[in-house]
């Protein structure tokens, strides 16, 4: 809680090109949870390395991210919208968390698994501790809420029992943090293997739309999607590619499923199709014509980018200097 204002921590790695799942699932509710919480939104560029990183493109893709975050529609005069490398606590307070986390709950985080066997060549400690690198990214701005999917709520619960088992020893130190549980859009499917979820490292550059594509990328990308068997618009379940085109439809104008199946009643698959690439163009070339304006104006965003890191800055060591005194730490003279 900050001045009576519960406090909202997200964050998305910056290798990459973010992609419309990214923006369906967080980016486009991001902008509407500002009158409700005091907003820090940091760009990951610290769990990036797991993995190794061109130096050059890391730093090109964590201003592309920072970007994105603003021409979707984030305020950043409003929502705190840093790098996370910018802001040393992070990696200071992981390190003291590191000290009150157990090797039997690492060794349980599926996701951990799972990059294991992607990157076989490079299974480092930073990928096995990762997970408490994203608590202190939460616990560090006393977060109330974190928005998180499925897949990242095994990381939360973690984070929650760090803070439990920090707070039993030394007092009430860290808000415990609760999963934020608004509405949340559509799970947004890979366009050529509807089984698999929307990937920015999806192999396959037809199966994923990114933020940034021009028009005609998004139109030809949608045009190209997998389909099904039949020519009936239909949501259902055996209907995989047709499933996940009328998520998108439905993500980008509003409208149910039942009413999609309704508007495109005997029509067939390239009608759809057609209408749903101009639907999400709709909505995504205002962003990548914002993000173009931006890009040209350096002294802008980099006036953004020392301001945010500034309070991100602030707050990190208030929570920062309570922890150093709880453990027992030498006070910092300066």
């Amino acid at each position: 809680m900050l001045n009576g204002e519960k406090i909202l921590f997200s964050a998305m790695q910056s290798t990459g090109k973010l992609t419309l799942g990214n923006y369906v699932g967080a980016l486009k509710n991001w902008g509407k949870l500002t009158e409700e919480y005091r907003c820090f939104y940091s760009v990951a560029d610290l769990h990036s390395i797991t993995v190794r990183q061109d130096p050059a493109a890391l730093r090109k893709n964590a201003r592309d991210v920072l970007m994105t975050y603003i021409a979707s529609g984030l305020d950043p005069k409003k929502n705190c919208i840093y790098y996370q490398s910018h802001v040393s606590a992070h990696a200071e307070l992981a390190w003291m968390l590191d000290c009150f986390t157990y090797m039997g709950e690492l060794n349980r985080m599926t996701q951990f698994k799972d990059k294991s066997a992607k990157h076989a060549d490079n299974i480092n400690a930073g990928l096995f501790t990762y997970p408490v690198l994203m608590a202190a990214d939460i616990l560090l701005y006393q977060a109330d809420v974190v928005p998180v999917g499925n897949d990242q709520l095994q990381h939360l619960e973690l984070a929650r029992d760090i803070a439990l088992r920090f707070n039993h020893v030394y007092g009430d130190v860290f808000t415990v943090p609760e999963p934020y549980l608004g509405k949340h859009g559509a799970r947004i499917k890979s366009l050529q293997d509807p089984t698999q979820k929307m990937s920015k490292s999806d192999e396959n550059p037809n199966g994923c739309i990114y933020i940034l594509d021009d028009h005609d990328t998004i139109m030809r990308k949608c045009k190209r999607a997998i389909t099904d068997s039949g020519s009936e618009v239909l949501y259902s379940d055996d209907k995989p590619g047709i499933k996940n085109l009328i998520d998108i439809y439905t993500s980008m104008t509003g409208k149910t499923p039942e009413e999609v199946e309704k508007e495109f009643e005997g029509k067939g698959y390239g009608e759809f199709k057609t209408a749903v690439g101009e639907a999400v163009c709709s909505e995504l070339d205002p962003v990548r014509q914002e993000y173009e304006r931006l890009s040209k104006d350096k002294a802008y965003v980099d006036a953004l980018i020392k301001e945010n890191a500034e309070t991100a800055r602030y707050y990190a060591e208030k929570t920062l200097r309570k922890v150093r005194k709880k453990i027992g730490f030498p006070e910092i003279v300066r």
